[in-house]
């Protein structure tokens, strides 16, 4: 069976862009793991594209992560020109509704890291206002913020400040790339729903870029959600599609309902995927195998979809509180 498909993370952005000085392509066409004629086979699809920045880019690229910022932008806004016709930006749940009834797909702006701004809390009003709907404090390095999973340490008083306005706006805070410290020094101020956009669990493979069972219902809790990461070494050794679905077998064992489970695929943010799993249109062969496993329908449809649409829907009603 094919169910509509709402990922909350990639980084195709950076191919559309031409990331590392490689010629950009065209999200209509590719040999990326997403582009529009192969998620065309599905019923619906919405996508998050993450514009992805660090400080590290200057050693990488000998290039700032404002520009690098500034040039994904362009390009979304270049894809989003040229493919009016097949995905529309959406900025709220209901307009990925309203897209899906009229045989549209949906693309929704996210922040992987926001050096590509400063780290400045003040400008995330603006960003809001261009669609904006989701951020992480970082990617794997410390900053002024916080620290990631790889460098260890808490939220400064920055990053609080940070989480706080995003919090008012309704934007999604997403604890991806976070240390542990941070992550539950973020619970300790939210108010109102988390998301870890592309994280998996710890307990079926132990990489520290997975989220421990505490760490999981405490997002539940929130109201948020986890989204399944398909890079294959948070995954698990030699993963298969058989391994993905331990990640959310092992998820429902903590949270019966299946409403705290998505899907943030991190396509084209890694190299290595699943084995059985190939890009977007490899999304139905995931839910078959779901199903095989002893999924219902009705909680495919909710992992695939209906979770992350309900958690867009809660930023929202957060932010007119």
């Amino acid at each position: 069976m094919n169910f509509p498909v709402f990922d909350l993370h990639c980084d195709t952005l950076g191919a559309l862009a031409g990331f590392d000085k490689k010629d950009p392509v065209h999200l209509r066409d590719n040999k990326c793991h997403i582009d529009l004629n192969r998620a065309s086979s599905l019923p619906g699809y919405a996508q998050c594209f993450a514009i992805f920045t660090t400080p590290y880019m200057e050693d990488w690229h000998h290039v700032s992560p404002v520009t690098v910022f500034e040039r994904d932008l362009d390009a979304f806004q270049r894809e989003m020109a040229l493919n009016c016709g097949t995905m529309v930006q959406a900025y709220t749940a209901q307009d990925v509704r309203d897209h899906q009834a009229k045989g549209l797909m949906s693309a929704i702006l996210t922040i992987e890291g926001p050096a590509g701004f400063g780290f400045d809390p003040a400008l995330l009003e603006d960003l809001y206002k261009a669609g904006f709907r989701i951020t992480t404090l970082g990617w794997n390095e410390k900053n002024p913020l916080t620290g990631s999973h790889e460098t260890g340490g808490g939220l400064t008083d920055l990053g609080r400040e940070y989480v706080k306005e995003a919090q008012r706006l309704g934007m999604l805070v997403d604890v991806s790339h976070i240390s542990d410290e941070g992550f539950w020094d973020i619970l300790k101020i939210t108010n109102g729903p988390v998301i870890a956009s592309h994280s998996n669990s710890r307990a079926v493979c132990g990489h520290s870029r997975n989220l421990t069972d505490d760490m999981f219902r405490a997002i539940c809790e929130t109201g948020g959600v986890t989204g399944f990461n398909q890079c294959a070494p948070f995954v698990g050794k030699k993963p298969t599609l058989d391994t993905a679905c331990d990640h959310f077998l092992h998820f429902l064992e903590l949270d019966p309902s299946g409403t705290h489970i998505a899907l943030g695929g991190d396509l084209d943010g890694c190299d290595a995927l699943a084995q059985g799993f190939e890009g977007v249109q490899s999304y139905p062969a995931l839910a078959q195998r779901l199903l095989e496993r002893g999924l219902t329908e009705e909680m495919v449809m909710n992992l695939y979809w209906n979770n992350a649409l309900g958690v867009m829907d809660a930023a929202v009603r957060n932010n007119k509180k």
